[in-house]
């Protein structure tokens, strides 16, 4: 299966294997395109399925998930990537064959987790950086995240999307170097005398580095002669005996024996000529056996050294041993850190006029973040004006009346930032003839819902991320917007792939893909199953959610009517 084409440039969530977790054995759901809608009965396991996603993209995890009974528990997710989406996880040191695949897994098991993507161990840091994407999971929990500022301002510049781009990188690189310098100034040491003693400490260390005079290579070439020189007596001892046994006085040294040999051929040469061949190969062994003697001799002369040489050359060492413990583990680490001293020095030496100059410096970076601040506000709230508008709509599609939608931006320059000096909130009014008012103190958790699926269908654009997945979202709604819900997201589906869970028809109704979670018990146990359901089924399934356990030929009757109106809407 391969889903690539589905729409260029997004990821998509292709498969969910589960196996031994809590009261699943084991299922595999294969997701596809558009609306993936999951229904079950209450404690079936719905948001278990979801909770296994999060599981596998690094959530909390514990032994007590283990089904039981079992050794382990794994979750697996297999997404298919466009070439772009490769690129991306590529910085992450994420390869990916040529299938376009990437398979994430998790396991439990003795109490500690391990991670794997494409089949090599990665850490929970990295496992994160992945997930976050390739997929956004978003229930009643994860709200927080949209009342915060940081978030919001984060939130604004990704609907600003290119139109932003450049003055952000504009902004983020003066904040970059404005900090470096401020960082300067701040760790400046300003007291005459640690300056004078500063400078003194440098120029002894300058100096005795320098007094050093080191070379390259000249410690490895010291530690070889050192080696050498301290083993000169046991190195001598062995070799004379070896020299000895190939050619000293005594009738039984190898050059003896060969010279015996050699004579006794001589006698038969030229009689016979694979005897002549033999009687070369001893006179060329009786050559080197020569050769191999003189080597010995001057060997064991050269190791008749001064004791000077050792005493000058082990000291020498202990100089370059003590400047690595000192200033870094090499020669080059040692020049370095010369360098960086040599540098400093020339600093304070001029000290006063430095500060000066980094002052300036600091002051005039200052300005240019500002003005290149104030430029990057100005597109921020342009596009805060088409967001309000687009969000109202979108509210009001939501089934939200009299709803005000309004995006406050307050900047200031005390408060500069790599993101410029814009502090973002929305604002919201719910009722009529209420004031405006931060969103954490008027929508509750069902509403947020609702204003994070409109923002979701706005940024859908923008946001490169390819699967959504909804928990809880309907909670606290029912009819018409229920309805509206519903239509939203299949708008969204249309852009990206939408995983959800509900108990509501009107959105179960609007599926692309039906999956329900059914709880079995057999020989004693419990597990969950989960199975994609089609036509007679999913309006089995509609009458289940419209009525409860008890299916009448006109509770069918309605839910082939729903099914039907949330074909006729979406073919629209």
């Amino acid at each position: 299966m391969h889903f690539s084409s589905h729409r260029k440039g997004r990821y998509m969530l292709l498969s969910e294997h589960v196996r031994d977790l809590a009261l699943i054995r084991e299922a595999e759901i294969d997701f596809k395109k558009g609306l993936n809608i999951i229904t079950g009965e209450t404690g079936a396991g719905k948001s278990l399925v979801i909770g296994s996603v999060a599981l596998a993209l690094g959530g909390k995890a514990s032994t007590g998930m283990i089904r039981k009974g079992a050794e382990e528990a794994l979750m697996e997710l297999v997404f298919c990537v466009s070439k772009e989406e490769r690129e991306k996880l590529a910085s992450f040191d994420i390869t990916i064959e040529d299938d376009d695949l990437v398979i994430m897994s998790r396991k439990i098991k003795d109490g500690r987790t391990v991670a794997r993507i494409n089949g090599e161990t990665v850490n929970a840091a990295v496992l994160k950086k992945a997930a976050s994407a390739l997929i956004d999971i978003h229930g009643q929990r994860d709200q927080i995240g949209l009342l915060s500022k940081r978030n919001l301002l984060t939130l604004l510049d990704r609907f600003a999307g290119e139109d932003i781009k450049e003055a952000l990188d504009k902004v983020s690189g003066i904040y970059r170097e404005y900090r470096e310098v401020a960082e300067e100034i701040e760790n400046d040491i300003s007291d005459p005398s640690e300056i004078a003693r500063k400078k003194d400490l440098l120029s002894y260390e300058i100096k005795e580095i320098e007094e050093a005079a080191l070379k390259d290579g000249e410690d490895t070439e010291l530690e070889d002669s050192y080696r050498i020189m301290k083993n000169a007596k046991k190195i001598a001892d062995n070799l004379s005996e070896a020299r000895n046994a190939v050619a000293g006085e005594g009738q039984t040294s190898a050059a003896a024996l060969i010279g015996r040999a050699s004579e006794s051929l001589s006698y038969i040469q030229g009689i016979d000529e694979s005897t002549d061949a033999i009687i070369k190969e001893v006179r060329e062994i009786e050559a080197l056996i020569g050769d191999l003697s003189m080597d010995m001799e001057q060997r064991l002369e050269n190791l008749d050294f001064p004791e000077k040489d050792f005493i000058d050359t082990e000291n020498r060492l202990d100089l370059i041993n003590r400047l690595k413990a000192k200033y870094g583990k090499t020669i080059e680490d040692i020049r370095e850190a010369l360098d960086e001293r040599t540098l400093e020095k020339e600093k304070l030496d001029h000290h006063d006029d430095r500060m000066e100059e980094l002052k300036k410096r600091e002051d005039k970076l200052r300005s240019e973040l500002i003005e290149a601040s104030r430029g990057l506000s100005s597109i921020r709230r342009k596009a805060a004006e088409r967001l309000e508008d687009l969000m109202t709509e979108g509210l009001s599609d939501l089934n939200f009346e009299d709803v005000r939608f309004t995006i406050d931006i307050t900047s200031s320059e005390e408060e500069l930032s790599a993101k410029g000096y814009d502090s973002v909130d929305f604002l919201i009014c719910l009722n009529k003839g209420e004031d405006l008012m931060p969103m954490e103190d008027v929508a509750s958790g069902g509403e947020l819902s609702r204003i994070m699926l409109a923002l979701k269908t706005i940024l859908a654009d923008s946001d490169e991320i390819g699967t959504l997945i909804f928990d809880e979202i309907d909670t606290g709604i029912s009819g018409r917007t229920a309805e509206k819900v519903a239509e939203k997201l299949a708008l969204l589906s249309k852009k990206r792939q939408v995983i959800a869970i509900t108990h509501l028809p009107q959105i179960a109704a609007m599926a692309d893909h039906h999956f329900v979670i059914e709880k079995n018990s057999d020989e004693g146990s419990t597990q969950t199953i989960v199975r994609e359901i089609k036509d007679d089924e999913c309006v089995e399934e509609l009458g289940r959610l419209l009525s409860g356990a008890v299916i009448t030929d006109a509770v069918r009757e309605n839910a082939k009517e729903m099914r039907n109106l949330a074909k006729k809407y979406k073919s629209s």
